[in-house]
């Protein structure tokens, strides 16, 4: 086996106590090195050990586990051997993948004939009775702004106040000079990146994390540094034990309804990942497009509010009606001070001078009408979650998840690393999903899990589960577990 190519970072370090706090131990409760070495593997592949990071010396690690050091060493040989571990002379044990270990790239694929299901997007349909009331109320105004020149590089002043507006009702007073209106949140989070980072820069990100930020990050050249968002949450700890290695220009966070694994972050771990930002000097980047998807709890306050004091000005957020209202209307914004929106709004100028302003109007009048979308949009998306689970429950009981508080979107356990294979498979079955590889920092992680949306209407998801448990029979060799090699020291 060809030795996997390691970027050595000597910022890049787990302690003992950090790497135990992140393995599962094995059922009899004490390592053996066979066990120690699945538990990292299965870590790496989880993404809640990230690639090309030093793991701690064996005597450190020896000691937190309460091993023995020659355990230690037998495990760190079955990851070298296996090409998860590479090691230097004098500079210690870095995690790896296998050559050739990486997702399946469906991302691109689309099927404008409507047979196959698609469970790849995290998006829903247009509320249709306000969403046509919206458009009569904008025809209605457009003729106001017809004899200017239509161009608004901040964005149409009333939306600007209408957003402004929300923040302040949602306990973060907030001045229309403090949004700029953009096309999507898509494009908020790309003019942030482009003004805040260069080439280079160190950007902090949850792993997983919403695929399409990371795409923005890495064609932007910025290196990310993974912290995990386990079945339990955040570790605040691991948090700042990476901004304080690393002290990234960026930090890009989704505390509401994480996407895609749907945690919600509690107030405390919010100011304490803000006092620790402040302390390195690293701009928070916050994504809240999915804030107003509360199901099961009360929509949580913008994150800025957790900052107190001055803190405010080291934070960006990202907001959009694609999710509350309907992604086809392509309407987003940021909010953060304004000397920032004036330096986002030259950036916006290279490349796109205005949104439409028939879309912004639209979008105006939908804010009018949240108070009457929101409560439906929220009531559909616990009977299309509860649909989708029952059914999965019915078709593959052996999959695992925890219902989220809120969000969009099931994150699926599959017991064993066969997601990127299964998608592929699924697609020739007639449904669209995307494994979990596709939301990891590095390439070849989460490789069990599924990201499955729970959008679409609730008929639909009886046969999105049969597809699903079709595609998972059969072949069974395609679908083997990559095990350790079976040596004995």
């Amino acid at each position: 086996m060809a030795v996997a190519r390691v970027v050595h970072t000597a910022d890049r370090t787990l302690t003992g106590r950090q790497l135990a706090s992140l393995l599962t131990p094995p059922p009899e409760g004490r390592f053996g090195y066979r066990e120690l070495a699945r538990a990292v593997r299965e870590a790496l592949l989880d993404g809640r050990v990230a690639l090309r990071v030093r793991l701690p010396a064996e005597r450190e690690l020896a000691a937190v586990l309460q091993v023995s050091r020659t355990t230690v060493t037998g495990a760190y040989d079955l990851l070298r051997e296996s090409g998860y571990a590479h090691s230097r002379r004098g500079a210690g044990t870095w995690t790896a993948l296998p050559d050739g270990q990486a997702p399946t790239a469906l991302g691109s694929y689309q099927d404008e004939s409507g047979a196959t299901i698609d469970l790849a997007l995290a998006a829903p349909q247009a509320p249709e009775s306000e969403l046509a009331a919206a458009l009569t109320a904008a025809a209605l105004e457009l003729p106001r702004y017809a004899g200017a020149q239509g161009y608004h590089p901040y964005g149409l002043p009333a939306l600007r106040a209408a957003v402004a507006e929300r923040y302040t009702a949602r306990g973060l007073p907030t001045r229309p000079e403090q949004i700029l209106v953009t096309s999507g949140a898509q494009q908020a989070l790309s003019l942030v990146l482009t003004l805040l980072g260069r080439a280079g820069d160190r950007v902090l990100a949850e792993n997983p994390s919403y695929t399409n930020a990371l795409d923005a990050m890495r064609g932007r050249m910025l290196r990310v540094t993974p912290v995990p968002v386990t079945e339990s949450g955040w570790d605040t700890g691991l948090v700042d034990a990476a901004l304080r290695q690393t002290a990234p220009r960026l930090a890009y966070l989704i505390p509401d309804f994480h996407n895609p694994t749907g945690h919600l972050m509690p107030p405390e771990q919010r100011r304490e990942l803000t006092r620790a930002a402040r302390a390195t000097g690293t701009w928070l980047v916050v994504d809240e497009t999915l804030t107003d998807m509360a199901l099961d709890v009360p929509a949580p306050a913008p994150f800025a509010t957790a900052a107190g004091g001055g803190d405010g000005e080291q934070i960006v957020t990202v907001g959009s009606l694609s999710k509350s209202c309907w992604g086809g209307l392509r309407v987003g914004w940021v909010r953060a001070s304004s000397r920032v929106v004036t330096e986002l709004a030259r950036v916006r100028i290279t490349a796109d001078l205005s949104g439409s302003v028939l879309d912004q109007l639209v979008a105006v009048a939908l804010l009018d009408r949240l108070g009457e979308i929101l409560p439906r949009r929220v009531e559909e998306l616990r009977r299309r979650r509860a649909a989708l689970s029952e059914a999965l429950a019915r078709h593959v009981p052996e999959w695992r998840w925890t219902l989220p508080p809120g969000g969009m979107c099931l994150w699926i356990d599959l017991g064993r690393p066969i997601a990127s294979a299964l998608a592929s498979r699924a697609l020739r079955h007639g449904v669209r999903v995307e494994g979990g590889a596709r939301f990891g920092v590095d390439p070849g992680t989460h490789e069990h899990r599924l990201r499955i949306p729970y959008t679409l209407p609730e008929d639909v998801y009886e046969s999105a589960a049969e597809r699903l448990a079709a595609a998972l029979d059969g072949a069974p060799g395609r679908f083997a577990d990559p095990a350790l090699p079976d040596w004995v020291a």
